[in-house]
């Protein structure tokens, strides 16, 4: 979708729309545009209980008086609440209703609504940036949409005297489209997204600057990498490594690291999972989709940092030479690790990415990102994802983002029982301990991978990066979290 500003007066015909906060219907565009009515829009306002609440709408078709299509009219909610994560719902709201109609254009008429909070340059950039990212859609498989299913909305206007508004809004681009990349790259099936192809798709990054290095199965079983290989030994598809590094910031400043777990679909392996719902699985690389979002947000912007982003890709499969349960396992770190139940393959895939990521690059801190346990979806649902941390600075800086983002995070424990659940008496540990206290138990693990002098946080995103419903920033489907958490992370905190 094209997104413009204009300073110029809104149209006159075509779809507009005009937002409201809560009693202030006399005031900015409403007024102006029920003036313009001869008093249509209040007497419309009144027989639909219409006052300005958040979340509150009608819409007028040929509205008289005025040469319109239609008019949508949007409650706010208070002007006292009324913040840059506000009006990106509002952005996001007003382009899902734009979807569901047949004009081809819309225009959103801002001069005079404005809040105390957000206003200007930057409420019009984050109404277009809300608006952007919830005009995603993931159809380029549907050969045969009925034609009332086919949105037409091809370009949002938004109209406001201030100046500064394209400006503002192209620091924001480069993130909504990172976070589409993310939800292609969630949504692709697992016959189209598999860690070769997963591996070209990050290639694509080169082009903004980043360095991307890819290691083979080969590379990696030179390296000790027998953690991460022994989930990929029953797929026909090779394991890949894949880093991408951004050197935005000065030269002799060490990274920060994003870790992504890139499971491109699970089986359960020999522990295979249940039929119904597998096919959930191709989503199972959330964390890598993230990772490489994020690097790509970071590139896009030119962000005055050094990060470096990896991601391990495999299949998890039940063949003939799949991994069984009591099989042991050494990883590059040298700790050897018994299988308990094959279906816990993600930590497995992050313990030697982790590991590498510190040998290789001496990261100055560490953010992974995977949807590792069923477990924190029974905890937490689908409002939040589960932070684990060994470092309180870094857990509360993550948090805040989350908050900036409306990507929120709630901070789990793990502790000294959490470890002492995954002992074995085979090996170094075991990859699962009791049900209960399963993600803690997740954590503790990944945790054994982690140097102790480095600040690390876990983010399980389980129950987030993929939703059933349409959400004010996504429509039903790959939601992309992670993606504007990370980016916001590394602005407020990492940045030169």
């Amino acid at each position: 979708m094209q997104i413009g500003f204009s300073k110029a007066a809104p149209p006159n015909s075509g779809a507009i729309v005009v937002p409201a906060f809560e009693g202030g219907l006399k005031t900015g565009p409403f007024a102006a545009l029920d003036k313009a009515s001869g008093g249509t829009l209040a007497r419309a306002a009144a027989a639909s209980e219409f006052s300005g609440k958040k979340d509150q709408f009608f819409e007028l078709i040929a509205p008289a008086g005025l040469d319109h299509s239609r008019l949508i009219a949007f409650g706010a909610g208070k002007s006292k609440d009324f913040d840059a994560r506000a009006a990106e719902s509002l952005g996001g709201s007003i382009v899902a209703r734009l979807l569901g109609v047949r004009d081809k254009a819309g225009a959103v008429a801002l001069d005079g609504f404005e809040g105390p909070k957000v206003k200007g340059a930057e409420l019009a950039a984050r109404i277009a940036y809300g608006g952007l990212l919830r005009s995603y859609r993931f159809d380029k498989y549907r050969t045969k949409l009925d034609k009332d299913q086919k949105p037409r909305l091809a370009k949002l206007t938004v109209h406001t005297a201030a100046s500064g508004a394209p400006s503002a809004f192209a620091g924001l681009r480069p993130i909504a489209e990172a976070v589409a990349f993310t939800r292609d790259l969630v949504s692709e099936p697992p016959n189209v997204l598999y860690p070769e192809s997963f591996a070209r798709q990050c290639r694509k990054l080169e082009e903004l600057g980043v360095k991307v290095t890819v290691l083979g199965a080969r590379d990696m079983a030179k390296l000790g990498m027998g953690s991460l290989l022994g989930v990929a030994q029953g797929s026909a598809r090779e394991a890949k490594l894949v880093a991408m590094e951004w050197r935005g910031g000065a030269k002799d400043r060490a990274p920060a690291a994003f870790v992504g777990k890139g499971v491109c679909f699970d089986t359960g392996g020999i522990s295979l999972k249940q039929a119904a719902g597998m096919e959930d699985m191709k989503w199972d690389m959330g964390g890598a989709g993230a990772v490489t979002g994020a690097m790509m947000a970071l590139a896009g912007r030119k962000a005055k940092a050094n990060v470096v982003g990896v991601i391990g890709l495999v299949e998890n499969m039940p063949d003939g030479a799949a991994q069984r349960p009591s099989d042991i396992v050494t990883s590059m770190s040298g700790q050897t690790i018994e299988i308990i139940n094959t279906d816990a393959e993600g930590r497995l895939v992050l313990a030697d990415a982790l590991w590498w990521t510190q040998e290789t690059y001496k990261p100055k801190v560490i953010v992974d990102l995977a949807t590792l346990t069923g477990a924190i979806i029974i905890a937490l649902g689908h409002d939040f994802a589960g932070l684990f941390s060994n470092n309180e600075k870094l857990a509360g800086e993550l948090i805040k983002a989350g908050d900036a983002t409306d990507e929120l995070l709630w901070r789990m424990p793990y502790g000294k029982a959490n470890d002492e659940a995954i002992k074995s008496d085979a090996a170094d540990m075991k990859n699962t301990g009791p049900r209960e206290g399963g993600s803690s138990n997740a954590a503790a693990f990944l945790a054994r991978f982690v140097k102790d002098d480095i600040p690390w946080a876990h983010l399980d995103i389980a129950g987030r990066a993929w939703s059933t419903k349409d959400g004010a920033l996504a429509p039903k489907g790959a939601t992309g979290f992670g993606v504007r958490l990370l980016d916001q992370w590394v602005r407020a905190n990492w940045e030169a």
